[in-house]
């Protein structure tokens, strides 16, 4: 008896985000962000920078509070939002979404988080705060201190891949989990550096803000150029002649 081939059913897109929305909640979080940059430029983010930072410490050594383990775990989840896991994440969603021939997500996906970089090093560049020496830094840590690189980083990629992943849904349900999923993990990174000692409470905070920012505005401004590469992409397949 001959068993009849397998087929692989793929999904079809059931929702596409609302450009308006994007954008509003793209402007509210640019406008926290701001706001931020006008409290440390102007020296008014002290007040509560470095409560933010005594807060995880204690002892005379300025030790982290709680045991050796969740240090680890801690430095664990820190690493989430590194260079290398960052983007090799990134880098296997892209390669997931093409596989399910979701081209348009992909590219919109890559724009999103190669624009991020640029936008995260323009800032720092412009900014130049220097981190904070308040208490003993628990991780590496080099480079400017606002804002906060794996903030930012973090917010933009996972984020972004969830409003990927969320196309395949038509379920509300389902896509507000797996986009707040990803809200709570890179808000917990963000936390992270702070309780690691690495950057002060504003730069966390600035730096979410403005990676969710442009996560949000991506999947607004960025949608027309990913239709046009996605189809420009899926014609050339069709007919290899067109350049």
């Amino acid at each position: 008896m001959t068993r009849p081939p397998e087929t692989v059913t793929l999904p079809a897109r059931g929702w596409r985000i609302d450009l308006r929305k994007a954008l509003a909640v793209s402007a509210i979080s640019w406008a926290g962000f701001l706001l931020l940059v006008w409290l440390v430029t102007t020296g008014r983010s002290a007040g509560f920078d470095k409560p933010g930072l005594l807060f995880w410490r204690t002892g005379v050594g300025l030790a982290p509070k709680g045991p050796q383990w969740l240090l680890e775990a801690v430095r664990d989840v820190t690493s989430l939002g590194g260079v290398l896991l960052r983007n090799l994440i990134a880098i296997g969603a892209v390669v997931a979404l093409l596989f399910l021939r979701l081209r348009r997500e992909a590219v919109l996906l890559g724009f999103t988080v190669a624009g991020a970089w640029l936008v995260e090093g323009v800032i720092k560049g412009l900014v130049g705060r220097p981190r904070p020496e308040i208490v003993p830094h628990l991780t590496e840590a080099g480079g400017a201190s606002f804002p906060s690189g794996h903030a930012f980083n973090s917010a933009v990629v996972y984020i972004a891949i969830a409003l990927a992943f969320a196309t395949l849904s038509a379920r509300e349900s389902v896509r507000l989990t797996v986009i707040g999923a990803a809200i709570v993990l890179s808000l917990v990174i963000a936390w992270s550096r702070v309780w690691l000692g690495v950057h002060f409470p504003t730069d966390v905070a600035a730096g979410w803000l403005g990676g969710a920012g442009w996560a949000f505005l991506a999947a607004a401004l960025l949608q027309q150029p990913a239709d046009a590469a996605a189809d420009s992409q899926a014609a050339e397949k069709l007919d290899p002649t067109i350049h």
